[in-house]
């Protein structure tokens, strides 16, 4: 990757549905040279897989930017580089999950640039990010965008709110597709999250303005329709992700609320109607925001920001969800997940100590400490590995 120096800007964040926190940019102190040793047990506690990176959004109102690190076999992180967006972020907290996408193959990045309205895509080399495009949202204040094949579709949060669809060239560019925006439920939606089904049939948006779940209907033409709505199990939907069998698994934040969040499943139907498997499973903890499952579909994990914890559950084979035993691990002001390819690996955003803290996924379900990587600055958005 080509390196760039870190620059200092200071970022306001809010507590959306007690899922945030107001922190200031700091500069890393020491990350580069201390990495090696913060994730020296790495390979002791879980072994090796293939090599990636791992990326974040500065979402910085006056320029912002992807920071990527590279990543080893065993987990270890590069020192971290800085990649120009070419637009803005918001300088404020999103509430939202996925700022960040990776396109066909992890061949493609795409991620959102909130304080200017329009998306960014890069072409994912071995050690660098080549910006390729970068496209109005087709709305205002986007904050979250999800890829399937060559079709990228982005959240726009702010006005009344709409989703946007795009046509992804094999060059990396982006064209906007004719009929695809659409809005969302209502006006006062607040959604936080976008996503493709599995098999990209269809898109769900969780809104945490009108405790429910939008589905949108995607044509052979890549045009969506919809929304069909349906309430969530629990107030305040954030998160959510897919396993491989295509259950839906989500985040309740249950509005802050001390010790009540929890997570439900669901199976998505092509036509877009939702049938709860398990509902609002108590995680015990509080605000319950982000989302991360694991490639094979087996555990999935939430961040409790309010907590400081992640706690995690077996998903069963017809999408049952099942907590495991306590907290799966602690972090201060946990935020964005991440799963490495083949989830060997889950990094965690960790705004309260300024962090990435490094887990091994073991076999159990249970995620055994790596090491953090200290000194990143707050105010980070979004979290995707490869």
């Amino acid at each position: 990757m080509q390196a760039r120096s870190w620059i200092p800007v200071v970022l306001l964040g809010f507590a959306a549905f007690g899922c945030g926190a107001n922190k200031k940019m700091l500069e890393p102190t020491g990350a580069a040279g201390a990495l090696k040793s913060q994730f020296a047990a790495t390979a002791a506690a879980g072994g090796a897989s293939s090599p990636g990176a791992v990326y974040t959004l500065t979402n910085a109102a006056g320029g912002n930017a992807v920071i990527a690190w590279d990543r080893s076999a065993t987990g270890a992180l590069s020192a971290p580089q800085s990649f120009p967006t070419g637009g803005n972020g918001a300088g404020a907290g999103l509430g939202n999950q996925g700022a960040l996408a990776l396109g066909i193959g992890n061949r493609w990045l795409y991620v959102v640039n909130a304080g200017s309205n329009d998306v960014s895509a890069f072409g994912v080399g071995s050690s660098r990010l080549d910006l390729v495009d970068r496209v109005a949202s087709g709305g205002e204040r986007p904050i979250s965008v999800t890829a399937s094949h060559d079709l990228v579709y982005v959240l726009n949060a702010g006005g009344t709110g709409s989703i946007q669809g795009f046509r992804a060239s094999p060059s990396g560019t982006l064209s906007p597709i004719p009929g695809s925006n659409r809005p969302l439920s209502t006006a006062a939606a607040v959604p936080a999250q976008i996503g493709f089904t599995p098999d990209g049939s269809a898109l769900v948006v969780s809104e945490k303005g009108t405790n429910s779940l939008s589905v949108y209907a995607i044509g052979a033409d890549g045009v969506a329709s919809g929304p069909v709505s349906t309430t969530s199990s629990g107030p305040t939907p954030f998160g959510f992700g897919f396993d491989q069998t295509g259950t839906l698994v989500v985040s309740e934040a249950f509005g802050g609320g001390v010790g009540a969040s929890a997570v439900s499943s669901y199976h998505v139907a092509r036509g877009g109607a939702i049938s709860l498997v398990s509902g609002s499973v108590p995680t015990t903890q509080t605000a319950a925001c982000w989302i991360a499952v694991q490639a094979n579909g087996r555990f999935a994990y939430t961040t409790n920001t309010g907590s400081a914890s992640v706690v995690g559950y077996a998903v069963g084979n017809d999408g049952s969800l099942s907590r495991l035993d306590g907290v799966t691990a602690t972090a201060a002001g946990p935020t964005d997940m991440a799963f490495s390819n083949g989830s060997r690996f889950l990094y965690v955003l960790s705004s309260g100590a300024h962090t990435i803290n490094a887990y091994a996924a073991d076999a159990d379900g249970h995620l055994t400490s790596v090491g953090p990587l200290t000194g990143t600055p707050a105010g980070l958005n979004g979290l995707v590995a490869r």
